[in-house]
């Protein structure tokens, strides 16, 4: 419920403060939104996880009945966080590669004018790299 949260003062944000006025405009925004999203919940998460979790407590592993490991909030909020900047990482890297407004893309796409055989060795040499 807190990236709810989160996510409806970044889309204000976006919406009011920086508002999208033209086509080419769309695909900031976006980073904008991904990027102050993440920021607003790193920095609203640590107070909220103190607030719900106990200062200790037991989770079973699946190894079952008896194996158990003590998580705190501390532990429970680094995990979230290592969680949100990868994934947030994870989308900015996947829309260097994807979107046209970047060099591999448009270097896969001039590629195509020889043939589907150029593309596909193309595309291969990129994930390489």
């Amino acid at each position: 419920s807190l990236g709810i949260i989160v996510c409806m003062l970044v889309s204000f944000v976006a919406t009011h403060i920086m508002p999208v006025r033209k086509e080419a405009d769309v695909e900031k925004a976006l980073k904008y939104q991904l990027l102050l999203t993440a920021i607003g919940v790193t920095a609203t998460l640590y107070p909220l996880v103190n607030w719900a979790l106990p200062d200790e407590y037991d989770v079973e592993t699946v190894n079952g009945a008896g194996h158990k490991i003590v998580g705190t909030p501390k532990a429970a909020f680094e995990c979230t966080i290592a969680g949100l900047w990868a994934g947030t990482i994870i989308g900015f890297i996947t829309e260097y590669y994807t979107s046209h407004s970047y060099k591999p893309t448009r270097e896969v796409a001039q590629s195509a004018e020889t043939g589907p055989a150029t593309v596909i060795i193309y595309g291969m040499a990129l994930g390489f790299q």
